[in-house]
Parts: structure tokens; C-alpha cells; sequence
């Protein structure tokens, strides 16, 4: 295994590492191997990974200004998930789906069938479970496909550090990758990003992150239906299991998380946390219903993030900075439309608003498919995975330390030894889940204090 990065220290190296903006330069001529489009200039896709994430980034790949593309196969563990994202895809673009059934692929072996559809210089949408990351990203390498691949990337340090390695061989390959942290390629954050690196709040003191909702996704999970594998159970309500999505933390806060070490133009290198579970009733799941996260960074400047799925509670979904000259809206409500803006004191009234960005903003969801399809046609450089695993990472030291209650570094995390699903690229649909319940039916969950040196 080849060195993970660390956490920039400065503010210099995190912009030289991440870029303010999502664009990455041109690669020296005859560097690397050109990977490009077709002849004809249609890129083929393939979608592996049916679920509505999946569905709507596919559909943003068949909208990009710069194709043409045109989707060639799809690939799920379950067919009913494949059948309605086909549906739905084929009505939307009739002229731009061509998956008929001989490219419809099910089973956990599905990805390496999609992928035979496609030539060098194709691209491949990876919306699964985060556990599949790095084995569905290790066969794309080896058949020199270009991919897109949803957030988060990792949820603990094994797979961490083979993303990182991958990561390297993907470059190698001058294969373009893109993450979806699609927050990044936001018109009006990046405008807001370049304005606080440029000093006009001053030096920034704090950040505050706020994803507080009723409940989201599958974050609360029952029992298993008679009759369904725990296995199944466990993919079709990933959200609730942390080998398959890093749970609540992961999916839901890492852009907010993203966007304060963002804004602040580090990543912290520590975080301690708290939270717990509330009302849980009959659910199996491995989650806490709230989460306080404090991340410092090497210069003491402090990160707030508060997440929560308590029905009946206060709303609250944005990103907010707090610097020596003035304050920042980084996000408002949500993640489109940002509404960013700049205020000259700490209040956020309108007396005291300085900048906004003009409507209307540019849909990130789409405009970093028109990103990733333009790196392709123009042989840029393009590989957002190392920015993206850190990310991943940062967050998953938020969550250890809430689970743990312990303080987390970058590199106590990064380098913690429990792997979550090790044996990802060896699940059959009729094997054993890489969780298993007890005899009563019950799943590990975190004990801060009494478990801490593993989230369970």
C-alpha cells in the first residue's frame, strides 16, 4: 500500500491539492496515454446502480450540452430496482437509451457485464453502496473506463487507503473521474469560495453545518420482511448500516462537511462529537438520530456540524462562516440553489448584505456531468477521487468520534484497522451479509465510553 495523504495544513496546499474550482489543468502533451470519446463522438454510459441516485445521475449524463452520450447498459442486484430506472430513463431520453435486455445485467457480478458494453474512453456511473466503491473502481482501470461515482467513497481506513492507491492508477491512465460532491462545481459557492480565499471576511474563526430533518432515506431501518435475506435487507436500506453507506454522518452531512473545510481552505485534523438515539421503537438500524460534530484545524479555527432525523424538531440545512471582517451564507437551504452571499457584521440581515450571487444559478448536479463530459471530449486532466476519499475520511472522523466518544484525528481514522466489509467483491446474493444480527434479531451499535478503539 502506497502513503495515504494527509490533511493540508495550509491554505496554500489545500487549494494547490483540491483547486478553488472544479477544473483541472491541461496534462503535458504525449505524458500519459490519450483516453478520449469515440470516433463518432458519441460516449457511451453505464449505469450501475439502479436506485434514484443512479436514475437521476444518468439522466444528468444524458443531458450534458457537450455529448452526444448515450446510455448502453445498466446494471442492479435487484431487477425490480433496474426495470423502474429503465423505465423512467427510456421515457425521459428515447432517443438517447439503448439498453435492451441483453444489457440489462443483474447480480453482484452485473458491473463487470455492464462495463464489457463499453470501449476505452466511455464512461461508468458507480451508484451503489459505498462498500462496492473500490471494487467496481479497480475493474474500470483495468478496462480503461472513465467513471463518475457517487459520494461518499469510503467509510473506514482499509478502503480509504485503496481508493488512494487507486486513485493514482486511475491518473496514470490519464482515466477522467469524477465525485459527486457536485457541490463543488456550484457557480455561486465557487464565486463565494474564491471571495473568502481572497481575504474579504478577514481571517476565518468559524464555520457552522446544519443537516437537520425529520427522518431521512433509510437512516431508520425495521426488520427484515419474512423472507428477505439479511443481505438484501441491509442493500435496500443502506442508509441504516455502516458497512454500506457510512450511515446518517456519511451520507447526509459530508457536503456540508465538504463545504466548511471549503470555505475554510483546510482539512481539520481532528474532531470530537456526541450523540445518541431517541424514540427507536422496534429498528435495527446502526445509527444515532443526532450527531454534534466539533473539527479543528491546525490553526485552532473550529468546524460546528449538527445533523438530526427527529421528526417534530427545528429544520435547518445550510453553511454558514464567520471571519474577522464579516460573515458568509455558503449555503442556504439545501444544496440547489446555494443563494450565497456575503454579510459585513455577523448578523444575516439585509441592512448588512454586501455581495450576492445573481439568480439564477447553474444546477451543480448537472453542470459537473457537462464538467466531467468536457474533460473527456478535451483530454484534460480530471481525477476528483483523492479530494473526495479525504472528504470521506474528514467525515468518518466526525462519526467515529461521535460513536466512540473519543477525540479522532485524520490519521487515527485513516489508519484504524476495521474494515467494514472486507470481503465486498466476494458477496453472492444467497451469502451472508457482512452484518450479522444476534439471536435476537439485533445489530451492533455504537457504545461511546464502553467501545472505543471501533465504531462497533
Amino acid at each position: 500500500m502506497t502513503d495515504a495523504p494527509k490533511p493540508t495544513s495550509s491554505r496554500r496546499d489545500f487549494l494547490k491539492s483540491t483547486g478553488t474550482l472544479a477544473a483541472a489543468t491541461t496534462l503535458v502533451a504525449g505524458s500519459v496515454p490519450h483516453v478520449h470519446a469515440a470516433a463518432d463522438g458519441t460516449i457511451k454510459v453505464a449505469l450501475i446502480g439502479c436506485g434514484g441516485r443512479g436514475t437521476g445521475a444518468a439522466a444528468n449524463a444524458l443531458r450534458v450540452e457537450n455529448g452526444p452520450t448515450k446510455l448502453v447498459a445498466m446494471a442492479d442486484v435487484f431487477q425490480d430496482r433496474l426495470d423502474i430506472s429503465y423505465r423512467s430513463l427510456s421515457t425521459q431520453f428515447p432517443n438517447e437509451v439503448d439498453v435492451p435486455k441483453n444489457r440489462q445485467f443483474v447480480g453482484f457480478e452485473a458491473y463487470k457485464d455492464a462495463m464489457d458494453c463499453l470501449d476505452p474512453g466511455d464512461v461508468a456511473i458507480f451508484t451503489t453502496p459505498l462498500a462496492f466503491r473500490w471494487v467496481h473502481f479497480g475493474y474500470a482501470i483495468e478496462k480503461g473506463i472513465n467513471v463518475f461515482m457517487e459520494k461518499p467513497l469510503t467509510a473506514d481506513g482499509p478502503s480509504s487507503k485503496k481508493m488512494f492507491d487507486l486513485a493514482k492508477k486511475a491518473e496514470e491512465k490519464n482515466l477522467k473521474v469524477g465525485v459527486g460532491l457536485m457541490v463543488r462545481h456550484c457557480k455561486a459557492r465557487q464565486a463565494l469560495a474564491n471571495k473568502i480565499h481572497d481575504g474579504e471576511l478577514g481571517d476565518v474563526l468559524t464555520l457552522r453545518a446544519y443537516r437537520m430533518a425529520g427522518p431521512t432515506g433509510s437512516a431508520a431501518v425495521g426488520p427484515a420482511p419474512e423472507g428477505v435475506s439479511e443481505l438484501e435487507h441491509q442493500i435496500r436500506n443502506f442508509h441504516g448500516f455502516l458497512w454500506a453507506s457510512g450511515g446518517a454522518v456519511s451520507d447526509f452531512l459530508i457536503h456540508n462537511i465538504d463545504e466548511g473545510c471549503w470555505a475554510k481552505g483546510a482539512w481539520p485534523i481532528m474532531a470530537q462529537a456526541i450523540g445518541g438515539r431517541h424514540y427507536r421503537g422496534n429498528t435495527i438500524d446502526q445509527n444515532f438520530d443526532s450527531y454534534a460534530i466539533e473539527y479543528t484545524f491546525e490553526d485552532g479555527t473550529k468546524l460546528f456540524v449538527d445533523g438530526r432525523t427527529v421528526p417534530g424538531c427545528n429544520k435547518d440545512f445550510a453553511t454558514y462562516v464567520h471571519g474577522t471582517k464579516g460573515s458568509a451564507v455558503f449555503s442556504t437551504a439545501g444544496h440547489v440553489p446555494a443563494k450565497s452571499r456575503i454579510y459585513k457584521g455577523q448578523n444575516f440581515v439585509k441592512k448588512e448584505l454586501v455581495w450576492a450571487f445573481p439568480d439564477p444559478e447553474p444546477n451543480p448536479y448537472q453542470v459537473e456531468w457537462d464538467d466531467l463530459i468536457n474533460a473527456i471530449k478535451e483530454d484534460k486532466a480530471y481525477n476528483e477521487v483523492e479530494r473526495g476519499v479525504q472528504a470521506s475520511v474528514v467525515t468518518s472522523m466526525g462519526r467515529m468520534a461521535a460513536h466512540t466518544g473519543q477525540i479522532i484525528t485524520y490519521d487515527q481514522m485513516l489508519n484504524c484497522d476495521h474494515a467494514f466489509a472486507p470481503d465486498a467483491d466476494k458477496l453472492t446474493i444467497d451469502g451472508p451479509a457482512p452484518l450479522l444480527a444476534d439471536a435476537n434479531g439485533r445489530y451492533p451499535v455504537p457504545m461511546p465510553g464502553l467501545t472505543v478503539d471501533r465504531e462497533f
